[in-house]
Order: C-alpha cells, then sequence, then structure tokens
C-alpha cells in the first residue's frame, strides 16, 4: 500500500469515527429529554387562529387521597422552620395562587429576590420556576423547603415535626405506606398542585362553541392577540408555560429599568450561556387578570401596562388604546373557575 493510499485510508478512519461520535452524541441529548417535556409537548401556532389555545383540561389519574395530604402540606406551616409561613403564604389560592406582591416575603421578614409565580395551572409548565431549574413539581416543592430565604428548612426537620403529630400520621397512612419520606411529601404537594386547573373559563366556553361566552371586545383582543404575534409564545392550553423566552427582544427590557439584579439574569444562572442571558419561561397568561404585579421582577402592576411594554419590548409594536383594552378584555376572558377545596382535616 502506498503512503497516499495509506493517508487516504487515515482520514476516512477519523471522519467515520467523528460521525459515530456525534451521532452517539445527539442520541445522548435526545434520550435525556426530561419527563415533563414529553408530557407536555408545547403546540406551535398555525394557520388556523384558534388551534394554538385550546381549552385546559382537569387533572387526571391523581389519587384523591394523596391529593388530600398535599392540600394538608400545602397549607402547614410546620414546613417552615419557625412554623410562621406554609406554601401558601406566597400561593394564595384566594388571590390568583400568588402572593399579588412584587417580591415574596419568607421566614424572619426576608424579601425575596424574584416574583412568585401563580401555581394555578402549574402542571401544564414545561418547568417550573421562572428560570426553570426544577424539571418537576416534586422538585419545584422542595424548593422553597431548603431555601435559607422562604422556609429555611430541610425535609428531615419537617418529617420530625410531622412524626410528633398523630393526626397527621393517620392521615398520612390513609395516602402512603409508614415510614413518612420526603419523596412521598413532595410527590403529595405536588399531586395537590396538579388537581388546580383553572377550568371553564369564559373563552375555553367560547372556543367550546358559546358564542356569546365572551365579550366582543374580548373577541377583537384574540385576534390581535393573534395576529400581532403574542401567540407566537403564549401558546397551548395554559396560553403560556411551554417554552423560554429573553425579555427584550426587540428592545432593550433591562437597559430603560437599569439596576440589574442576580435574578434578572434568568436561565444564563443555572447554564453560563450567554444566548441565555435575561432569558425566563414565558409564564401562563390563564390567570394573569389575578395575578399582579407582573414581570419576574413584579414591576408593573396594571395589567393595561403590562400589555403595553410586552407589545414593545417584545413585538417592538406601540398600541392603540383600543387595541390594549381588546386585548385586556380577551386577557381577563382565560380565568377559569378555582378549585373548590376539600374540607382538611
Amino acid at each position: 500500500m502506498t503512503q497516499t493510499n495509506k493517508s487516504s485510508l487515515l482520514l476516512a478512519t477519523i471522519l467515520i469515527l467523528l460521525a459515530a461520535s456525534f451521532v452517539w452524541y445527539w442520541w445522548q441529548q435526545q434520550a435525556q429529554i426530561s419527563q415533563s417535556q414529553i408530557l407536555y409537548s408545547p403546540q406551535l401556532p398555525t394557520e388556523d387562529p384558534i388551534a394554538p389555545i385550546t381549552p385546559l383540561q382537569p387533572a387526571t389519574n391523581l389519587d384523591p387521597k394523596v391529593v388530600s395530604l398535599g392540600q394538608q402540606l400545602f397549607f402547614d406551616n410546620r414546613l417552615s422552620q419557625d412554623n410562621s409561613i406554609s406554601c401558601a403564604t406566597c400561593h394564595n389560592l384566594q388571590t390568583g395562587g400568588d402572593d399579588n406582591m412584587p417580591k415574596s416575603v419568607g421566614i424572619h421578614g426576608q424579601v425575596g429576590p424574584i416574583n412568585a409565580p401563580t401555581v394555578f395551572n402549574s402542571a401544564y409548565n414545561i418547568r417550573q420556576f421562572w428560570d426553570g431549574r426544577a424539571q418537576t413539581l416534586e422538585e419545584q416543592a422542595e424548593g422553597p423547603i431548603h431555601n435559607p430565604i422562604e422556609m429555611g428548612s430541610n425535609w428531615q426537620e419537617v418529617i420530625y415535626k410531622l412524626k410528633l403529630d398523630p393526626q397527621f400520621i393517620q392521615q398520612y397512612k390513609t395516602a402512603f405506606s409508614l415510614p413518612i419520606t420526603a419523596e412521598n411529601l413532595a410527590f403529595a404537594i405536588a399531586s395537590f398542585e396538579r388537581s388546580l386547573v383553572l377550568l371553564d373559563s369564559p373563552f375555553d366556553q367560547w372556543l367550546k362553541g358559546d358564542a356569546d361566552a365572551i365579550s366582543d371586545a374580548a373577541k377583537r383582543g384574540y385576534e390581535k392577540f393573534t395576529n400581532y404575534g403574542c401567540i407566537a409564545c403564549h401558546q397551548g392550553a395554559a396560553v403560556g408555560g411551554g417554552l423560554f423566552e429573553k425579555i427584550g427582544t426587540l428592545n432593550d427590557y433591562f437597559a430603560d429599568r437599569d439596576n440589574i439584579t442576580q435574578a434578572d439574569l434568568g436561565r444564563f444562572n443555572l447554564t453560563g450561556e450567554e444566548d441565555q442571558r435575561h432569558e425566563f419561561k414565558v409564564p401562563s397568561l390563564r390567570a394573569v387578570s389575578m395575578t399582579a404585579p407582573y414581570f419576574h421582577d413584579g414591576s408593573v402592576w396594571q395589567l393595561s401596562d403590562a400589555i403595553t411594554k410586552m407589545a414593545w419590548y417584545q413585538l417592538g409594536i406601540e398600541l392603540t388604546p383600543e387595541d390594549i383594552h381588546d386585548i385586556e378584555a380577551f386577557l381577563i376572558s382565560l380565568a377559569g373557575k378555582v378549585p373548590a377545596l376539600e374540607p382538611t382535616q
């Protein structure tokens, strides 16, 4: 074999190995797709203006006993280190599933760095938290418990306190076998949160064929919401929650706001990737009429102002007062009924 042939053979072998390595890497990446992403694949816009948004559906395959236990835990102050706050403190089910504050307050009056998102319809989120650091609701449930600014506790401490309560132990035994485990507690809280779906909104009734379920202004608002491009990110049954996007894609939100904080960096804090700086999970708009103040920084109190700012910073559009009125009417029509809670023990 000549030297030229040997060189050609070596080059071919290297190319084959590189191709095989690329295929292996791609396969590994696909295998790592999270279960939450598999269960909820966000719908993309189509030519049909109604198709991207579909009615919310109730959660299925939930064990009522586990949901009941999760509800008990959701309202239980013993999850916090000093027994002063519960999940419901920052996620008030009577005020939109959040706390209606710019930043949430944890134990010892500590103020958090970011606005609390609503817990309603959270099962539809592709990931949890603004930066998507939790893949599941179970992961999310333990986040605040361990956060020193929020609940400042840990599962070992929580379980110790719960074991002192015979009534809780009895309720726990109706849902799980003893002993009490962190995994079961997180699963119970997540199961309760999955049940918190706002069903039968006026807009969903309209989608199902009731022509009079929403006002003419809301109908115009939905058309504008679609035509202006808002629906490119706020899509699917939850009208958001299915992807990540930068704040300020066409105009610089943070240059205008100034005073950048660590929380403003979004997913960059997790990945260190420059193209994910200021990138956040697109919030669901289903409960938006109940969850002021708005945005991750809780900086905007009026829904009309939020609409104006998002149109400018994300789409580069200056809306007219009529546009804002109509889109606001549409967004208000998205809110469904707050689920009735079961009596707790």
